[in-house]
């Protein structure tokens, strides 16, 4: 039963994840300069229920695992990629986004975002990955 709720919470994540790398953030880098503040506010104020409600799943369906079990390998593998997600977001894209209210679109901002969005899509596609194969009938 957790590793079916680990699968669900990842395969989420990643859904959500693909949107945000392949539709939401091309749309917002690719704001006119003189609509970035406004564009970005928006976004900031729409995205921030949907990561809370992804991550609290996410986080959790990782904490059943970890005082529930099982914690085979498969499942430890995906929760260490769920927390890696975390860790990227929480100490580089929180961060530039952050520094993009604040002072403004800048290329060094953007590219940091970029890198770390791809960072947290690796990381989602292998917690899912691994979450499968730990779900996976023996």
């Amino acid at each position: 039963m957790v590793t079916v709720l680990l699968l669900a919470a990842t395969a989420l994540h990643l859904g959500f994840q693909l949107v945000v790398t392949a539709l939401v953030y091309p749309a917002l880098l690719g704001a006119p300069e003189e609509r970035w503040a406004v564009e970005h506010d928006a976004h900031r104020r729409r995205i921030t229920p949907v990561v809370a409600a992804v991550y609290g799943l996410l986080a959790a369906a990782c904490a059943a695992v970890l005082l529930a079990g099982p914690r085979d390998a498969w499942s430890l593998v995906s929760v260490g990629a769920c927390t890696a997600v975390v860790a990227v977001t929480a100490t580089t894209a929180g961060p530039a986004h952050g520094a993009l209210a604040a002072r403004g679109r800048s290329a060094s901002m953007v590219r940091r975002l970029r890198r770390a969005d791809a960072l947290r899509l690796v990381g989602a596609v292998a917690a899912a990955g691994a979450a499968a194969v730990a779900a996976a009938p023996s």
